[in-house]
């Protein structure tokens, strides 16, 4: 028995998606955390009079036994352990076991008190700016980790920005994204950090002093999609401040990636670089003619017919009459493969630029009218219908 459950056998039985890490057995759940345990470490922890190595060890093993499950991490919580490691992480300033328990901290959402607690204290801000720099990468990862933590956990706008004025903060968090890309967690964090401090609109303009503009762009390509997602917010934050917008735009790339990402990603990203674009191209004309030769009416035909959302939709209809002087209207019929439109979109092109009140229905009729009678809806996400009259 032992040896048919062995090799393709094993697969056969698993299904085509699943595999054995080992071939010769299945590897056994761990057991979960015991709650006497935990309550042992975590006094363990909290205990100043242990040695700091004694405590180092203990803290270890509490981040491994977090690690290991969801139900461990809830169980580790319950115990109060947030306030136990604030205490250990800002007491023990520069020291092993600091990083360690900081290591464990990030594991875990702060309360608002809690988040008060660091936003509050210069010092401790401080402390997390510093660790930013250090030279190591976990430290700096979760330094920037537990300040989108502070961010997310607190309401008080008046506590965010005095967290987020912290100049280092800022540069600390865009070093991450601009020179640790090789480690995926560095980025998702990185990222996460800086929407969360973008979100500040007082602390807005240290951001792009920082450089935060040219890292978005440069590392756009390289997120997921619920990153690439908040760097596009972020963007679009960042267009709300002049100096944001003469950043973006002096980047070679911001016009043809945020024409390229409309549809691409997901509806909110495809909101984001609508809102982006059209902010960018109220600011500065050459990003309007910048947009019109990377195709940015097609992608706006597209989108106003798609089922994303309505404030995409809206956006994409202002940008569409805010763009329609830039349009090559003379010649674009008889050049429109220059232009990547077809002759239905440059008839479309003519009858917005005349009259700019009904896209829509410029948009149904030259279909109408290009199909002899037929009727072809500009798809809908990635479906064509399409219905005779």
């Amino acid at each position: 028995m032992d040896a048919w459950l062995t090799g393709n056998n094993v697969q056969h039985v698993l299904g085509p998606h699943l595999s054995l890490p080992h071939p010769h057995r299945i590897p056994t759940p761990k057991q979960p955390a015991d709650s006497v345990l935990v309550r042992s470490l975590l006094n363990q922890a909290a205990n100043d009079n242990l040695p700091s190595q004694s405590r180092l060890v203990v803290i270890r093993r509490l981040r491994g036994l977090a690690r290991d499950s969801d139900k461990n991490r809830s169980l580790i919580s319950s115990h109060n352990v947030r306030e136990i490691l604030l205490n250990v992480v800002f007491s023990n300033l520069g020291t092993e076991l600091s990083h360690e328990s900081l290591g464990l901290l990030v594991l875990f959402p702060l309360n608002e008190s809690e988040s008060a607690s660091i936003a509050w204290d210069l010092n401790r801000v401080s402390y997390l700016s510093t660790l930013l720099f250090n030279s190591s990468i976990e430290v700096r990862v979760n330094s920037a980790a537990l300040i989108e933590n502070v961010l997310a956990g607190t309401k008080s706008q008046e506590l965010r920005a005095q967290m987020s004025n912290e100049k280092t903060v800022l540069y600390g968090v865009v070093d991450i994204m601009r020179n640790l890309t090789e480690f995926p967690r560095a980025l998702k964090i990185g990222m996460k950090a800086l929407f969360a401090l973008c979100l500040v609109k007082q602390t807005r303009h240290r951001a792009i002093e920082a450089g935060a503009a040219d890292v978005l762009i440069d590392r756009l390509a390289d997120f997921d999609k619920c990153d690439a997602e908040r760097a596009l917010a972020t963007v679009e934050l960042l267009c709300r401040i002049p100096s944001g917008c003469e950043a973006l735009a002096s980047h070679a790339l911001t016009i043809p990636l945020l024409v390229k990402v409309i549809l691409k990603i997901s509806d909110r990203a495809t909101e984001y670089a609508a809102g982006a674009l059209l902010a960018l191209c109220t600011a500065e004309e050459r990003c309007q003619r910048e947009a019109v030769t990377a195709g940015v009416l097609t992608q706006l035909l597209l989108l106003v017919q798609s089922e994303c959302t309505e404030r995409a939709k809206r956006k994409a209809q202002l940008l569409l009459k805010l763009l329609r002087d830039c349009w090559p209207v003379d010649s674009v019929i008889g050049n429109s493969e220059d232009f990547g439109y077809s002759e239905v979109q440059s008839k479309i092109v003519i009858a917005v630029r005349n009259d700019p009140g009904d896209i829509h229905g410029h948009l149904r009729q030259s279909q109408h009218d290009a199909m002899g009678g037929c009727l072809v809806d500009i798809p809908r996400g990635r479906n064509v219908r399409r219905a005779c009259t």
